[in-house]
């Protein structure tokens, strides 16, 4: 596992430096020192919060929030080398919660996968699982989920040079590439039904066959198309989000307090401003996006 442990002196200075630094680094790492002075100045919870909390009071009592998530996400969470720490939507949130809990951030970072999560949840490997985890009713029978603290719909990606193609409309009579066993397929036979549906096993090949021109276009969560505009050079999104939302939660073990108290960090972060922040930095400004969504209400899971 990973270490991210940054005392507040050091938050301090990182702050301070920040406007002599090179803007282009900031641009390049997902928010560079920005970022840091970003998650240096998120809220901290009081004395009394915490030690109400029995969830709370064991990860201030270890003195480091054990996070499940990955280092692998563009924008949510990728391990910057020049740090040695993740960075991105996902990491932000882990590490403001830290905060919140400690008074510093302190997080070892456990990679997982979506074989993984509950039962690293269910054998309190991890205090917590933040990874683009959405929130069903199959995994609520296992584990706990604390938010939503973001939600995503269904993109359309194309090439950069298509000008064809700008909505939903526009999908008809073309291939269009989706993976295959995703709701992805569903979606295009209810709200594109006169497309034509290339459904591929993973999200590499459907990319790659929209790259190639095997596809016209590519419609999933657009929260993968979005990881692959910051990637790709030569793709892009058009057209309104569309469809479902796919709700992501914070998975903690069912058996815990920390619903309740992650959904009251959530709700300082959203009201004080500090999620939109987050999202423009880790999300906004590295696709072109100037306009945060509206951030889900914590508690609001659907189930």
């Amino acid at each position: 596992m990973r270490r991210t442990r940054t005392p507040l002196a050091v938050l301090a200075v990182a702050a301070m430096t920040a406007v002599s630094l090179a803007a282009c680094s900031a641009e390049d790492s997902g928010g560079g020192d920005a970022y840091t002075e970003l998650i240096g100045s998120g809220p901290v919870a009081d004395d009394a919060t915490v030690e109400a909390n029995e969830w709370a009071s064991g990860v201030r009592e270890a003195g480091v929030l054990e996070v499940g998530g990955t280092e692998t996400s563009e924008l949510f969470s990728l391990l910057d080398p020049t740090s040695g720490e993740a960075r991105g939507f996902d990491a932000a949130i882990s590490q403001l919660l830290s905060r919140y809990i400690l008074g510093e951030v302190s997080t070892d970072l456990q990679q997982v996968t979506v074989d993984t999560r509950e039962s690293l949840l269910e054998q309190n490997t991890v205090d917590t699982v933040i990874a683009t985890y959405s929130i069903t009713p199959e995994r609520a029978e296992r584990i706990a989920f604390a938010g939503p603290y973001y939600s995503s719909q269904a993109g359309i990606l194309v090439t950069k040079d298509n000008e064809e193609i700008t909505s939903i409309a526009d999908l008809a009579g073309k291939k269009v590439a989706t993976q295959a066993n995703s709701t992805g397929v569903t979606l295009l036979e209810e709200e594109a039904p006169e497309a034509e549906i290339v459904a591929l096993p993973d999200h590499a090949q459907a990319l790659a066959a929209v790259q190639q021109g095997n596809a016209d276009a590519y419609v999933i969560d657009e929260t993968l198309l979005l990881n692959a505009v910051v990637a790709e050079d030569d793709v892009k999104l058009v057209g309104e989000a569309f469809g479902p939302r796919d709700l992501y939660g914070i998975g903690v073990n069912s058996d815990s307090d920390a619903v309740d108290f992650i959904n009251e960090f959530l709700t300082q972060i959203t009201d004080d401003g500090t999620w939109a922040k987050v999202w423009q930095l880790t999300i906004g400004d590295r696709t072109g996006l100037d306009t945060p969504p509206a951030p889900p209400t914590p508690g609001d899971t659907g189930l």
